[in-house]
């Protein structure tokens, strides 16, 4: 059965007659099948038809992509520090959600931390949810949190719909949201493992980086040796360790260690249950090439050297990294300590979430990696990681969110110009390949007026 003919008979099935809500035509729509000429009718939020270009399908709106524009599906972006409420002089959701519209993402996964008071409860959830929900620009979940004594809020945040669990093996930077030890993380996998939850975690040994040299001062080598790949290495052999043992479903956060992808591999091939992100920063900075005193590059774990940096994209390709997500952790200017520069003292994390798609593209271009592979690690991969069947590719049954993207129209960056909250960036003045000119959460514009996003749920 070809794809016409399937998709015929499904919206077909789906439908009492022939005109649809929104139908997009293009030369370039990316499908299952490829990047090809195709039409896609949405009714109700969905999609429900995908036929040939030509086919003519009627609707009560048709958006005519460009010749120069990719018709994709939205991104799905799995690591999302929000920090509301409590700390929203650092980001909100209606900052974040802009942002991430304006970077083609049409759902966020918020992390559990940074907010105050993080998500670790019931009570804790709620509040997060009641702060997103009338300020949502695109679809927003939520990651609950595993700290130490939470133990018995985990199944209840579970079933109230959290997406898995986080935690830290180190300090997080923040004293509300504690780490948990290496055992106190296997017995939180074995209660996850109970009701098939994931535990996704911050694998950062504490001990080691605890015995590393000092953070302090305006070099970049310093700050690098602090946080030493051995302290990554350590732990996530810990979280395989431990993984392998209860069952459970385990993620690593953020790899920056190239070291780690050998038992990554393995690990995988024994059939632990692991998955593997890495972030744009880690993919497109080289250690070499940070100044001193450039406080904006500090994140935890931090931007390595350039051989590193070609392993990683090699693990990608390879399969053993599975997803790219953003770890948007953004703050005010005056934490990052701008002023004075010093690594020691600046708080740790990079604000990406609108320019993920083109810092990728434009690395995965040199590479002669195909925008098809990028989307699918940019939006495909990270939907499966949070369950979320309904999203991350142009298919019959999927929510209608879109991105139209024109992979050839660059662009130079201006912190001033992005939706982030603070204006603060290592990738300030870089020219970057790819604009998202438009985006679409279930079937509708994202006009930056007015939030239509919805709170989304973990599935089953």
């Amino acid at each position: 059965m070809s794809i016409n003919e399937a998709v015929g008979r499904a919206s077909s099935e789906a439908t009492t007659d022939n005109t649809y809500d929104l139908v997009l035509c293009g030369q370039q729509v990316l499908t299952a099948e490829g990047i090809a000429p195709r039409e896609i009718g949405v009714r109700d939020g969905k999609i429900v038809a995908i036929e040939a270009l030509g086919v003519a399908l009627e609707g009560s709106r048709v958006i005519e992509v460009a010749a120069d524009e990719v018709l994709l599906p939205g991104l799905v972006d799995t690591h999302v520090h929000v920090n509301e409420p409590g700390r929203t002089e650092w980001e909100g959701f209606e900052s974040a959600t802009k942002a991430a519209a304006a970077g083609g993402v049409t759902t966020i996964v918020d992390m559990p931390l940074n907010s105050i008071p993080p998500t670790v409860n019931l009570e804790a959830l709620n509040i997060k949810r009641q702060a997103a929900s009338t300020k949502a620009y695109v679809n927003v979940g939520f990651w609950g949190g595993a700290i130490p004594g939470n133990k018995e809020d985990l199944k209840d945040l579970h079933e109230a719909g959290v997406f898995g669990f986080k935690c830290f093996l180190l300090h997080s930077g923040v004293d509300e949201f504690p780490s948990l030890s290496v055992d106190e993380m296997e017995e939180d996998m074995e209660v996850l493992k109970s009701f098939d939850s994931l535990m996704i975690v911050h694998a950062e040994d504490s001990d080691i980086i605890d015995h590393a040299p000092d953070a302090s001062g305006g070099k970049y080598s310093g700050f690098l040796e602090s946080r030493p790949r051995d302290a990554e290495n350590t732990a996530i052999a810990q979280v395989i360790e431990r993984a392998r043992k209860t069952g459970v479903r385990a993620h690593v956060l953020h790899l920056s260690s190239s070291d780690a992808l050998e038992m990554i591999k393995e690990a995988k091939a024994e059939g632990v249950k692991l998955t593997v992100e890495t972030c744009p920063h880690y993919l497109t900075l080289l250690a070499e090439d940070i100044p001193d005193g450039a406080t904006a590059f500090k994140c935890c774990p931090p931007i390595r050297e350039s051989a590193n940096r070609e392993l990683l994209w090699q693990g990608l390709q390879d399969g053993v990294i599975d997803c790219i997500v953003s770890d948007h952790s953004p703050s005010t200017v005056d934490l990052k300590d701008v002023e004075n520069g010093d690594f020691g003292v600046a708080w740790g994390g990079v604000a990406s979430l609108q320019l993920g798609l083109p810092l990728i593209w434009t690395e995965a271009k040199k590479r002669g990696i195909a925008l098809e592979q990028v989307i699918a690690w940019m939006s495909a991969k990270p939907s499966a990681l949070a369950g979320l069947s309904h999203k991350g590719a142009i298919a019959v049954g999927n929510d209608a969110d879109f991105a139209l993207f024109a992979p050839e129209e660059t662009f130079e960056v201006d912190v001033a110009k992005l939706h982030h909250k603070n204006p603060i960036s290592p990738y300030q003045g870089k020219s970057l390949a790819g604009v998202v000119r438009s985006t679409l959460v279930a079937g509708a514009d994202v006009d930056f007026k007015t939030p239509k996003g919805k709170l989304i749920t973990r599935e089953g």
